[in-house]
């Protein structure tokens, strides 16, 4: 009885569930037709899909009843675009101030050469159109603040342009007197973008600026007016730093002032007269763009980002290395280097400390900058020694500091090994430059052996160095204490990785290098002729030995680093640059590669000088080398293909490669038997029908494989063939060589329209 009354009771519970079932059921297909109705203004076409209704619900069933009809709505017409409103109102005025600035200076240099006007002229008509300028664009500001900013920016840099000129190549006007002027332009420029709020007028009116003293230069060579006015335009952009982070701003004068100082440096630097004006310049763009980098970071307490420790990584180091470099080749600077190193030091430990006092600034910011200052401290003492000691002591203290911060998960250590194992690379380098050119000289007493040297020993060393740091940077079984950093791993995860192999690879081609310039310089001759000065003559063929020396070892280099890649590593990234690296090889070989092993040949069929230098078989006989060399590394890239490491087909472009190696290689052994038989008057019609035969192979390979690109490649080589034929080779071809390079190619259009018909339903 109670199992009766359980029953009844539990059914009348569905009965009601069911009621309220079906009637949310009717209220959601109203919803749904009044949705449809407000949405029917901007749809134009409406579908549904059908819906089964359960039998209860007599409202408004969707399967049954159609959809209420929309009225035709008329297509609205589009908004202009985005690109046309950028376009219109930001791009074609700065093309416009531009283009007008570029004007006024050709106009300008145009009186100036044919004396049209005389300097004071020139230089108060500018002024006059500067300020106009000026005026114009303060008059727009208020209706048209965009385009008011873009002029106003392109009459600071006319004014900028004018006070320059009139100092440094018209001597119109005094030196305190140009210098007030600058300081009062900058000061209007840094108001005015601040006023504004524009980077676009501390683009202009600042950083181009940079370019007048290159506009105006009449190679005068007065180099401390030129960073005096570099140090002024980058004070403005200090002074900007405190209220705006305009990081393209920034980004933009630091690399244009290195840049300049850099190529002076290397042009035009002279010991006794720039050494001390070198230093004071080199140290204020470095305290101004350590200031600037670091001014809104501590105001604003904002955040550590990767571009803020390339930025002072960067600065620091281009900083240190000229210093280091102008020290370096003084005969009283050289002592001072450990000073210099430890000045480096307590300039970063100073920031540090100011961060450290700055509360609420970020803390990576303070043990990136702390890094440094242990950095130079730890280098100032090695920085006293010569040669190598220096690079090995960095090798062995990189590879320790890192094994300790990723094994015992010590964030510090491994932040310091960072940029030392910067320091270690590139003090291996500075080592390649000077030592390797040491041992190159005249001087027969100067010589090294290959491999078994304390340069090569070096290279070994930092190698090691960077492969166990690879090792443990790849192991899972340590993870890095820098997981919070995801960025900086991610990129020294690629670094470290590309030092390693960048040196690998160096360090044997400066040993070949060094191998065959060392034979090269012995192998002279001093030839005594009539004439009072001897003749000295050396064996140019070893020269070339060299050059396609280092291009077989390039090609198995890289073909080995793609094999271990595919088959161990299976990074798509490393194969990826392992890739473009082989094809530029590969292009590389066919080029110099080519021409090289062609005069190896010729300077064995010319047999000049053979009294003095023996040139034998061998002088043929390398290319076969250099051709096995050659099948490694496209059988490198072929088998990385097929292994799919990365998901993009490649097989189309290998194709290409390959099939254009195969041709020049085909070209040149033809050009090399028939020059060795004597042969060389024909090798227009042999190369005109190799191509056409080549295209033939194409295009019967291209149908029998289906490869449209091969049989598209093939036509377009017949038409190279064809045009090469009738613009080049038909002059000087006799009447015989004209008849059979004709008809050869004709038959060959023939057979390939053949196969075209045959095979039509195949290829379409």
């Amino acid at each position: 009885m109670n199992e009766n009354q359980e029953i009844t009771r539990l059914q009348e519970k569905l009965d009601a569930l069911i009621t309220r079932h079906d009637s949310f059921q009717r209220e959601i297909a109203d919803l749904r037709n009044e949705i449809i109705l407000l949405k029917a203004a901007d749809l134009q076409q409406v579908t549904f899909q059908d819906e089964i209704i359960p039998e209860p619900i007599t409202a408004i069933p969707l399967k049954e009843e159609k959809a209420p009809e929309i009225p035709a709505v008329q297509k609205s017409p589009k908004p202009k675009s985005d690109l046309e409103k950028f376009v219109g109102e930001n791009l074609i005025n700065k093309i416009g101030i531009v283009i007008t600035i570029i004007g006024v200076g050709i106009g300008a240099k145009y009186a100036i050469d044919h004396d049209l006007i005389s300097p004071w002229t020139r230089i108060i008509l500018g002024y006059i159109v500067g300020l106009g300028l000026l005026g114009f664009a303060l008059r727009l500001k208020k209706q048209y603040m965009n385009f008011s900013a873009v002029l106003l920016s392109g009459s600071m840099a006319i004014l900028y342009f004018l006070t320059y000129a009139a100092f440094a190549f018209y001597d119109l006007i005094p030196q305190w007197l140009t210098f007030a002027l600058m300081v009062m332009i900058t000061v209007l420029t840094v108001s005015a973008a601040l006023n504004y709020g524009q980077q676009v007028i501390a683009h202009i009116g600042l950083v181009g600026a940079y370019a007048v003293p290159f506009l105006l230069s009449n190679d005068s060579g007065n180099v401390a007016i030129l960073f005096s006015y570099m140090a002024l335009i980058n004070t403005g952009i200090l002074v900007i730093a405190f209220k705006k982070y305009w990081k393209s701003l920034y980004y933009s004068s630091f690399s244009i002032t290195w840049l300049i100082v850099l190529s002076w440096y290397v042009k035009s630097y002279l010991i006794h007269e720039h050494f001390t004006l070198a230093l004071v310049f080199i140290s204020v763009f470095f305290i101004i763009f350590y200031t600037i980098f670091l001014a809104y970071k501590l105001l604003k307490k904002e955040l550590f980002e990767i571009e803020d420790i390339l930025m002072i990584l960067g600065n620091s180091s281009i900083f240190y290395g000229l210093c280091y470099a102008v020290l370096q080749l003084h005969d009283t600077g050289e002592l001072i280097l450990g000073l210099l190193t430890l000045g480096n030091a307590l300039i970063h430990c100073v920031i540090c400390l100011i961060i450290y006092r700055q509360k609420q600034a970020d803390r990576n910011l303070m043990y990136f900058v702390g890094g440094l200052a242990l950095v130079f401290v730890t280098i100032a003492i090695p920085v006293g020694l010569n040669g190598n000691w220096v690079t090995l002591l960095w090798s062995g203290e990189v590879a320790i500091l890192f094994w300790i911060g990723r094994t015992k998960n010590t964030i510090v250590y491994e932040l310091i090994s960072y940029p030392l194992m910067f320091l270690a690379f590139f003090s291996l380098v500075n080592d390649w430059l000077e030592q390797y050119h040491f041992f190159g000289s005249m001087e027969t007493s100067v010589r090294i052996t290959p491999i078994f040297n304390i340069i090569f020993l070096t290279s070994l060393v930092l190698i090691a160095s960077l492969a166990f740091i690879n090792v443990i940077s790849s192991n899972k079984k340590y993870n890095s204490p820098l997981h919070a950093r995801k960025w900086l791993l991610d990129i020294m995860n690629i670094i470290m990785p590309a030092m390693l192999i960048i040196a690998l690879y160096t360090v044997f081609v400066l040993e070949i290098s060094t191998f065959w310039n060392q034979l090269f310089l012995d192998s002279t001759v001093t030839v005594k002729s009539d004439l009072t000065i001897p003749e000295h003559l050396m064996n140019s063929d070893i020269i070339k030995y060299n050059n396609i020396s280092i291009i077989d070892y390039s090609l198995l280099f890289f073909s080995i680093l793609s094999l271990v890649n595919t088959r161990k590593f299976k990074s798509s990234l490393l194969g990826s640059i392992n890739q473009v690296i082989n094809t530029i090889v590969v292009g590389l070989f066919l080029t110099i590669g080519l021409y090289t092993i062609g005069e190896l040949r010729d300077s064995y069929l010319g047999q000049l000088n053979t009294e003095y230098f023996y040139r034998g078989w061998w002088n043929i006989g390398i290319r076969y080398i250099s051709f096995v060399f050659l099948g490694l590394i496209l059988f490198s890239i072929k088998d990385f293909i097929s292994k799919r490491i990365i998901e993009m087909d490649l097989n189309m472009e290998f194709d290409f490669v390959l099939h254009i190696t195969i041709l020049t290689v085909l070209s040149n052994e033809l050009i090399n038997w028939m020059d060795i038989f004597k042969s060389e008057q024909s090798y227009k019609l042999g190369l005109s029908i190799l191509w056409g035969l080549y295209a033939l192979y194409l295009i019967a390979y291209g149908i029998w494989k289906k490869k449209k690109h091969l049989r598209i490649g093939a036509i377009v080589l017949f038409a190279i063939t064809l045009l090469k034929l009738f613009f080049y080779d038909i002059s000087s071809l006799d009447t015989i060589s004209k008849t059979i390079v004709l008809v050869s190619l004709g038959a060959l259009l023939l057979i390939i329209s053949f196969l075209y018909n045959k095979y039509k339903k195949l290829i379409f």
